[in-house]
């Protein structure tokens, strides 16, 4: 692996928690919180890659509206227009994991420039990430807005290599969504993937340089395994 001199991080799942809306689920079908979150987030995801597919971008927001109404009409619960928006809003507003600030900090202080890439519209990841008070980490917040694709297209991973002004060989890709991190493996970023549940790695040809259970095991293993 070459010297290491930056470093790319996925957002939803990675460094915040897509699950912590299921609260506010329960607050509105109590008992079926994390069930809801857990089927919404899926969703999400499918409708990107679907749309991707499909040659239709639309922004991330609207994915995230039409994957809570699939959701809902699926698990027979009623959604008034006031609880999608609620629910839609939370999701601007997700909380990061709990050594997220302490582990941004201690990379940041290895003068290492760090930045965001997710399939957010520029809006959403600007409201994810000022909502936690963490924006002064980043150098970059990448949205896939600018190239209308979502991820894993090779375009969005492009887009980070551009933004960051670094070869794909010296910035690390740091993901917790193994298709993530197998499509930026695939695009020639060094990857590391953070398995917080202790899943399998998917099998798309691809496997991560390294793995860590939480991301504050990140500045341990770049300041002893990996040149700078």
């Amino acid at each position: 692996m070459k010297a290491i001199k930056g470093i790319i991080f996925d957002l939803y799942g990675t460094l915040y928690d897509v699950h912590s809306v299921a609260r506010h689920c329960s607050e509105h079908f109590p008992g079926r919180g994390l069930e809801i979150s857990m089927i919404w987030r899926q969703k999400q995801l499918e409708y990107t890659w679907l749309r991707s597919l499909m040659g239709h971008y639309l922004p991330f927001e609207e994915a995230t509206d039409d994957a809570l109404r699939y959701t809902c009409s699926h698990l027979k619960l009623m959604l008034t227009n006031d609880v999608r928006t609620t629910l839609c809003n939370e999701y601007l507003k997700i909380q990061p994991y709990p050594e997220v600030p302490a582990a941004l900090a201690e990379l940041q202080a290895m003068d290492l420039p760090l930045a965001i890439l997710s399939n957010g519209s520029v809006r959403s990841i600007h409201s994810v990430v000022s909502h936690s008070g963490l924006e002064g980490h980043f150098a970059h917040l990448i949205s896939v807005e600018h190239v209308k694709v979502f991820k894993p297209h090779p375009d969005v991973y492009a887009l980070a290599e551009n933004t960051m002004g670094l070869h794909r060989s010296e910035i690390l890709f740091v993901s917790s969504n193994a298709w993530d991190a197998s499509g930026a493996r695939h695009f020639g970023y060094p990857v590391c993937w953070v398995n917080r549940a202790d899943s399998s790695f998917e099998e798309l040809g691809q496997q991560p340089d390294h793995i860590v259970s939480r991301l504050d095991d990140l500045p341990l293993w770049l300041g002893q395994a990996v040149p700078r």
